[in-house]
């Protein structure tokens, strides 16, 4: 395709995604702030009802955070900053475990602890919030805050002799039997998901704090993907290990395949290391390619793969597809390879078909097999939020300002 036409497709998938990103935000300015107990609604279900006992997870909290704060900082909309402000202000007032450090799983709806197991997962994504409302806000607490959990998790969480980090801990950061994120995931030490989502806010954080230690931390991350996640023979990346990097799963995640592909790149780039940069991109076409596995004709990508039983889980998830047209823009900004380009833009194709709520706005959960939307799940809930499909949009339009 002539460089013309290739510029009149980003231009429309920019526009697009311009109108994408504010319906997004609006959804969950209008429909998620919880008037009677503070904060935001635990839970919207499927149907738009609104679970008003439902519990507050942190993650879901950090996420509504960071996403309106990068929001703010793209577009300064007095709104977004509003509602930045009301998530820091209920992660601090009630989140936030004031007496032994880090972040609860849960509050009630009221606020109360509900879940005090210390996940680092969602210390991570604190980390990762807290770094971008202090870019929106220029709050310097919010930056310590980020700071102080940090520190928090390289003391209580990091292996200093295997390096990584492990997965829980209880409130007093004791050792804690279920280790997992949830119910589908194996109970194992370390964890590709954690590791990854540490990288990131850990890669957030050296942006307003460049602080010698914590790029070592990053740098040491980056080696633990090529060191153990990702496998050099396949291409996907690797999901569970015990403590001593045994991997303990042959399970791929197509999403966090693709999803890792840009954010390796941004860690690399964000600490300046050249060398490293070098290594990353050479190794993240190779993944997005072996991505392309998972994609179904209609530019849709299944969620996961089991090898053992040669059983392809047949969903498609709202945050997959998101993760999905960043990772192949990502690719062609890298190889200058049009195809994956094309397969970026057939994916936010599928995504306006399938996925996007053309009623009440927002993002189904997904589709099954069948093509139909997935039943039972959640519009707002522990895990679905604003983050991945309001990134996808602020993703690509920054870099689309990068093609010329």
């Amino acid at each position: 395709m002539q460089g013309k036409a290739i510029r009149s497709q980003i231009d429309n998938y920019t526009t697009e995604l311009g109108t994408e990103l504010q319906s997004i935000l609006d959804y969950w300015a209008s429909n998620t702030i919880d008037k009677t107990n503070g904060g935001f609604l635990g839970r919207i279900d499927s149907q738009e009802r609104i679970i008003a006992d439902a519990p507050k997870g942190s993650v879901l909290n950090a996420r509504i955070l960071w996403t309106f704060s990068a929001a703010y900082n793209h577009d300064a909309n007095p709104v977004y900053l509003e509602m930045a402000n009301r998530a820091y202000d209920y992660i601090g007032r009630f989140i936030t475990d004031h007496e032994f450090g880090g972040v609860f799983w849960s509050v009630d709806h009221t606020g109360a602890p509900l879940d005090t197991k210390k996940q680092v997962y969602a210390i991570a994504f604190t980390i990762y919030a807290l770094s971008e409302y202090y870019l929106a806000s220029g709050i310097e607490a919010a930056r310590t805050k980020a700071v102080e959990l940090y520190y928090l998790l390289v003391g209580k969480a990091y292996d200093p002799v295997k390096t990584g980090y492990f997965e829980a801990f209880t409130r007093e950061w004791n050792p804690i039997d279920d280790l997992r994120l949830s119910a589908k995931d194996e109970n194992e030490k370390k964890t590709m998901n954690t590791h990854l989502h540490v990288l990131e806010g850990y890669t957030n954080l050296y942006r307003v704090w460049p602080d010698k230690a914590l790029k070592e931390q990053i740098w040491l991350l980056l080696n633990n993907f090529f060191d153990h996640f990702i496998d050099q023979q396949t291409h996907h990346l690797q999901l569970f290990f015990d403590e001593n990097w045994n991997r303990k799963s042959g399970l791929v995640s197509f999403g966090h395949d693709i999803e890792a592909t840009w954010l390796l790149l941004e860690a690399a780039e964000a600490i300046g290391d050249e060398g490293m940069i070098a290594k990353v991109r050479k190794v993240s076409v190779p993944v997005a390619e072996a991505t392309i596995k998972g994609m179904d004709a209609d530019g849709g990508l299944w969620y996961e793969y089991e090898p053992a039983k040669d059983h392809l889980i047949k969903e498609k998830h709202w945050w997959v597809q998101a993760e999905t047209m960043i990772g192949f823009y990502n690719a062609w900004q890298i190889s200058g390879d049009e195809k994956y380009l094309q397969l970026s833009i057939k994916n936010w194709a599928f995504v306006k078909d399938k996925i996007l709520d053309k009623v009440n706005g927002e993002w189904f959960w997904g589709i099954n097999e069948n093509g139909q939307i997935m039943p039972g799940e959640d519009k707002a809930g522990i895990w679905k939020c604003p983050y991945h499909n309001s990134r996808a949009c602020l993703e690509i339009i920054k870099r689309t300002g990068l093609f010329v």
